[in-house]
C-alpha cells in the first residue's frame, strides 16, 4: 500500500527574494500521526496550504492517494479534508447548514451523515448549536463545525492548521481519540504545531522544518534520540532559538 501523501522537493516562492517552502520532501503513510513543527515563517502553513490545493506552487509535487494535486485536483480533495488554523465558515448559514453543504458536495447519503453528525455533534458538544447562525458562534464553535464538516466524508487524509488552539481541554482529548480512530482504520493525519508536548505524546512521527528547509523527519523516536522533543527543536534550530 503507497504513501496517502507524498511531497516531493516542493519548492514555493514569493517574488524574487523570498523562498518560503525549499525543496521539501517527505511521506505520510496509512496510520500516521505525522506532527509538522517549527517556528512561526518557518513555512508550515504554506506546505499545508500547497497540499491543499489552495496555493500554487513553483516546483516538485504532491501526492494524494496516488493523484497529482496538479493535474487531479478533484480527485485529491475527494480524498482529504483541511482545516485552517482560523476557520472562515459561512456566517449566515447554521452549523448545520454548513455541514450538509458540505456533505452534499462530497455525496454522503442521508443516512451516513446524519449518523456521523449525529456522533461527532454529541463528541465535541454541539449539537444544541447547529441551529444558530455560524456568525454567532465563538472561535472555538466554529472550530468544531469546521471539524465537523471535515470528517463528514471520513477523509483518508486530515490536514490541519494549529487544531488545538481554540479547543477547549474537552474539544481536544476528544479530537486526538477522533486522530487515533481513523489512523486505526488505515487514515493518515498531518498537522502543524506549536505545542511540542502535544506532539511528542500524540505522533508517531515528526518533521521539523526550519527556514523552508526540513532539517528533521521520520518516526519520533528516532528524530528525539535520547533527548526530549523540546530539546531537540531548539538543537535543530540553532542559533535562531537563542
Amino acid at each position: 500500500m503507497g504513501p496517502v501523501l507524498q511531497i516531493e522537493n516542493l519548492t514555493k516562492r514569493y517574488g524574487k527574494n523570498k523562498t518560503a517552502v525549499d525543496g521539501l520532501s517527505l511521506e505520510v503513510c496509512a496510520g500516521d500521526i505525522y506532527g509538522f513543527i517549527g517556528q512561526n515563517g518557518a513555512g508550515k502553513t504554506t506546505t499545508l496550504r500547497a497540499l491543499a490545493g489552495i496555493l500554487a506552487f513553483d516546483e516538485g509535487e504532491i501526492r494524494i492517494c496516488g493523484h497529482s494535486v496538479r493535474k487531479e485536483p478533484v480527485k485529491c480533495k475527494a480524498e482529504m479534508a483541511y482545516i485552517s488554523d482560523d476557520p472562515d465558515l459561512y456566517d449566515y448559514l447554521t452549523g448545520i447548514q454548513y455541514i450538509n453543504f458540505i456533505a452534499d458536495i462530497f455525496g454522503v447519503n442521508e443516512e451516513v451523515r446524519a449518523e456521523r453528525i449525529a456522533k461527532y455533534a454529541e463528541m465535541f458538544r454541539i449539537a444544541g448549536d447547529l441551529g444558530s447562525l455560524i456568525g454567532s458562534y465563538s472561535h472555538g464553535m466554529k472550530q468544531k463545525t469546521a471539524i465537523i464538516g471535515a470528517l463528514v466524508h471520513d477523509p483518508k487524509l486530515l490536514v490541519l492548521d494549529e487544531p488545538f488552539v481554540g479547543l477547549d481541554p474537552e474539544a481536544a482529548f476528544k479530537l486526538k481519540e477522533v486522530f487515533r480512530e481513523m489512523c486505526a482504520r488505515g487514515a493518515a493525519i498531518f498537522f502543524s504545531t506549536h505545542v511540542l508536548d502535544v506532539a511528542e505524546k500524540l505522533c508517531n512521527k515528526i518533521a521539523i522544518i526550519r527556514e523552508g528547509k526540513l532539517v528533521a523527519n521520520g518516526p519520533i523516536e528516532e528524530v528525539r534520540g535520547g533527548e526530549g522533543l523540546e530539546a531537540v527543536f531548539m538543537e535543530v534550530l540553532g542559533s535562531d532559538a537563542r
